[in-house]
């Protein structure tokens, strides 16, 4: 038979999503079934926010914490409170809603659950990779992107939406990447570069390239403003040499057979609060994963806060410099990120 989805490409996104989590909660619940354990695939993220919680929580709280709709939940905790594993009872602060926690039978079924639930996460694992490496932050990726902007409001405002892409280095791009990096570095080192950024920006290609790095650009089309006449303008930046709407840049560079460091990471001043830098090194940590690196460092100084922020929030620590890490003269800080 035919699988008359797979040719409509991104139309039919939904519906295999739909089609994959199908055959995953089936799979689950036959785990459950076999182990002889009275929970469904279905139950798993309301059970978990119950689980991990100090204290009961409204069905809104369930709700927030797993980006459910409040229907969807209300609907699972009826059914796991026909099993026995939560207990609801009035919110005596609140009349109009009512408070979850788990019963004494669901804190004892979770002791079950948790060995069990480390093999479903290797085998979800296997399958998962087989898709891509780095799928879970690809996920994480889609979640958000229809978060900020929903399909209801692509389809209805398109022209409203800047278009943002993450494009591999080519020879013709040598020139945007001095373009980008270039001032930057002069004003961050005081008109002055050290000799390792002076290579680098005559040579991307061999700094980076060369001995198995990448480097990586952000492209933004940005919806056509109209003009006084009211004819929609060019949506380059008036005056701006980079061409073809690059916005910023990232260079990565590979350490060893299983690190890398990113650099040279700069975002162009009319093109910030795009999360243009998130996207630029969330496609570092991609690649490094397509290449099964182990972690991610970077060098900065302490006079970018805002970026530090940045960085903790995608995960990376403080840590010192590894020994096969060339350290610049200007660089106060250390990170990684362990992949």
């Amino acid at each position: 038979m035919n699988d008359i989805l797979v040719p409509l490409g991104h139309l039919a996104g939904a519906s295999r999503f739909k089609r994959i989590s199908d055959k995953l909660y089936i799979d689950g619940n036959r785990i459950y079934k076999d182990k002889g354990l009275p929970f469904k695939s279905t139950w798993f993220s309301v059970y978990y926010a119950l689980a991990s919680a100090e204290a009961a929580l409204t069905i809104l709280d369930i709700a927030e914490h797993i980006a459910f709709t409040h229907i969807t939940v209300k609907n699972i905790l009826r059914e796991m409170e026909a099993e026995g594993l939560v207990t609801i009872k009035p919110n005596p602060h609140d009349k109009r809603s009512k408070l979850v926690c788990l019963s004494p039978k669901g804190k004892t079924l979770l002791k079950k659950l948790r060995p069990l639930w480390t093999s479903i996460s290797q085998a979800l694992g296997d399958v998962f990779t087989a898709g891509h490496p780095d799928i879970v932050n690809i996920l994480n990726r889609i979640d958000r992107a229809i978060e900020e902007y929903p399909i209801y409001k692509r389809v209805n405002e398109p022209d409203k939406i800047d278009k943002v892409s993450i494009i591999d280095y080519t020879p013709q791009l040598k020139p945007a990447f001095q373009q980008l990096v270039k001032p930057w570095l002069l004003e961050v080192l005081n008109g002055t570069l050290e000799k390792e950024d002076e290579y680098v920006l005559e040579h991307p290609d061999k700094a980076y390239l060369d001995t198995g790095g990448f480097i990586f650009f952000a492209r933004v089309q940005r919806p056509p403003t109209p003009n006084v006449a009211g004819i929609p303008s060019s949506p380059n930046v008036a005056g701006s040499p980079t061409p073809r709407n690059i916005a910023g840049c990232v260079a990565l560079k590979r350490l060893n057979d299983d690190e890398f460091e990113f650099a040279k990471l700069y975002i162009k001043n009319d093109y910030r609060n795009l999360g243009l830098a998130t996207r630029l090194i969330e496609r570092c940590i991609t690649r490094c994963k397509e290449n099964n690196a182990t972690r991610l460092w970077l060098q900065t100084t302490l006079r970018m806060p805002a970026a530090h922020k940045l960085y903790y929030k995608l995960g990376f620590k403080d840590n010192p410099a590894p020994p096969h890490m060339a350290v610049l003269a200007r660089t106060e800080k250390i990170m990684s990120l362990d992949l």
